[in-house]
């Protein structure tokens, strides 16, 4: 797949970017009470859910992207800290579509492969850029 390299440069990218973006300087907010999500999951739990064990290619405190490859194929999976850090991700990934999107997480990978990770992993398939009215979202 030759994408993937392109793929694997753009997750360092977006780790250095996040890493050292004014708004990385803040620590974690507590919440005053119970919360009402669960925790998001880490890069290595969406992994384990699909059979993969993530070949680390960034490990920031804003941000953190896996590798893996298994028999439905190659991707990358991310989490981010905050959901202000995936929106920045976000902006900054039109190009690589389509991307599955989850509560702070995404995958890239082929259409192919994302249709079978969505079945595992759920989240929403964004098969176009999400930023403009053409976006087309399958839940």
């Amino acid at each position: 797949m030759t994408t993937l390299p392109r793929l694997a440069a753009f997750a360092l990218l977006a780790g250095l970017v996040a890493g050292c973006s004014a708004g990385s300087a803040g620590g974690y907010v507590a919440a005053a009470g119970k919360q009402g999500h669960a925790a998001p999951l880490t890069v290595e739990q969406l992994s384990a859910k699909v059979g993969c064990k993530p070949k680390m290619q960034v490990n920031a405190a804003e941000i953190r992207t896996g590798y893996c490859k298994t028999p439905d194929g190659e991707f990358f999976v991310t989490t981010f800290r905050t959901q202000a850090g995936k929106d920045a991700w976000m902006d900054a990934a039109p190009e690589y579509n389509p991307h599955l999107v989850g509560n702070l997480w995404t995958v890239l990978s082929s259409r192919k492969v994302l249709d079978l990770l969505k079945e595992r992993l759920g989240g929403d398939l964004h098969l176009t850029d999400h930023r403009t009215k053409q976006m087309k979202t399958i839940g």
